[in-house]
Formats: C-alpha cells, sequence, structure tokens
C-alpha cells in the first residue's frame, strides 16, 4: 500500500481555509488531519466543534481528528456528528481505554490510539485488536515545528512486528517534524500515514510537497 500523507490543518492559513482545503481537495493528500487541542493536556489550544462542522461539508478528504484532551469520552459523539471519519484517543489520557475505543467504534468512526513519545508500543498489544490506527508522535505534542525524535523509527519497527503477529490491519501513522528527508526512512520503517504540517503549508507549492511526501 502507498503511503497516505495527511496534511495537518493546524499548519494551514485560517484566514484563507476555504482555499487551503480546496486545494488539499485537488492535491494527493489522503486525510485532512485536525489537531484539538485543549490548553490541560498539552500546553495550547487550537479548535473544536464549530471550526469541524465548517470544514467538513467541504472537504472532500476523510477528517482525521486527533483528540489531544482530556476525558475524550465526554466528546465522542460530537466529534463524529461534526464530520470525524477516524477519531483518535491518546493512551495517555484515557483511563479506560477500552471503554473510548467502543465508543468510537459504535460511533461510526475509525479508532485509533496516539502515544507521546516516552509511552513504549508493548502498552497496545491487549488492544491492537480494537484499532484502526496507532498514531505515534514524534515530538512532544502541543506545538507544530519541533524537531524529530528519531527514537519514533524503532518504535515504528516494534510497532509493525506486533501488528504483524496479531494479523491485524492497523495502520501506523506518524506526526511530527515530518519532512522531505525523515519521509523515505519513515515509509522504511513501515509508517503508513505521514502526518504533516509546516513542510506542506510553508512551501510554496503545497501541492507539490504533498506529491514529493507521497512519492519519495
Amino acid at each position: 500500500m502507498a503511503v497516505l500523507i495527511a496534511p495537518s490543518l493546524l499548519s494551514a492559513d485560517f484566514l484563507n481555509l476555504e482555499r487551503e482545503i480546496d486545494m488539499l481537495n485537488q492535491s494527493e493528500a489522503d486525510l485532512l488531519h485536525l489537531d484539538v487541542m485543549d490548553g490541560v493536556f498539552v500546553p495550547n489550544i487550537s479548535f473544536g466543534f464549530p471550526v469541524i462542522e465548517q470544514i467538513a461539508p467541504r472537504a472532500k478528504k476523510p477528517l482525521d481528528v486527533h483528540l489531544m484532551i482530556v476525558d475524550p469520552d465526554r466528546y465522542i459523539d460530537r466529534f463524529r456528528k461534526a464530520g470525524a471519519d477516524w477519531i483518535t484517543v491518546h493512551y495517555e489520557a484515557c483511563t479506560h481505554l477500552n471503554r473510548t475505543l467502543q465508543s468510537i467504534r459504535s460511533a461510526g468512526a475509525g479508532a485509533g490510539v496516539a502515544l507521546n513519545p516516552h509511552t513504549p508500543v508493548h502498552l497496545l498489544s491487549d488492544i491492537l485488536g480494537q484499532l484502526d490506527l496507532v498514531l505515534l508522535m514524534s515530538v512532544n505534542p502541543g506545538f507544530g515545528g519541533q524537531q524529530f525524535i528519531p527514537r519514533t523509527y524503532e518504535k515504528i519497527r516494534e510497532l509493525k512486528k506486533m501488528i504483524s503477529l496479531t494479523g491485524s490491519q492497523v495502520l501506523i501513522e506518524v506526526d511530527g517534524g515530518v519532512d522531505f528527508e525523515n519521509a523515505p526512512k519513515l515509509i522504511h520503517a513501515g509508517a503508513d500515514v505521514l502526518v504533516a504540517g509546516n513542510t506542506i503549508f510553508s512551501s510554496t507549492d503545497p501541492a507539490a510537497a504533498i506529491s514529493r511526501l507521497k512519492n519519495p
């Protein structure tokens, strides 16, 4: 399977968001990645339901919603109704992760779990069968433009082995510091989905940047 590219709208031009979405619709992007931050789980605040509700009808690509929030269970149904196709919660934020994943599935969305850089992948061994994707953070969550953490390559390889042993079809997504240099290495290590923000939206030709990431 060719790698999927999920541009992070956190880096888009919000004064011209409709134009940015139209560009992504016409590009080789596969998903639109939406980072929801609450200022509690991570030291930053981004956007919530009103913005997603405006994006959803305009977007022609699935919405990949990454919840960097505490107590995500309270909002699963609302994010699904707002337009989320995939909903990813943080392992570190969920006391009853099994129940949270069941709620995401029951709402009709793809279920994902994100791991912060310090969280080992073996902690997911009991729930891989309930997942559609695992999001490995390759920077500390909360802000864009951070330096990529090289340990991510080994975590991808470890997770890929776990997935192979279970015979599941879980996708491995990587978010943080993804650029033209490390993208081929991430794909080689076993990544299925690359999230990129600054690399795409700071380019003079974002659509070409997406194509370059997708076809290194």
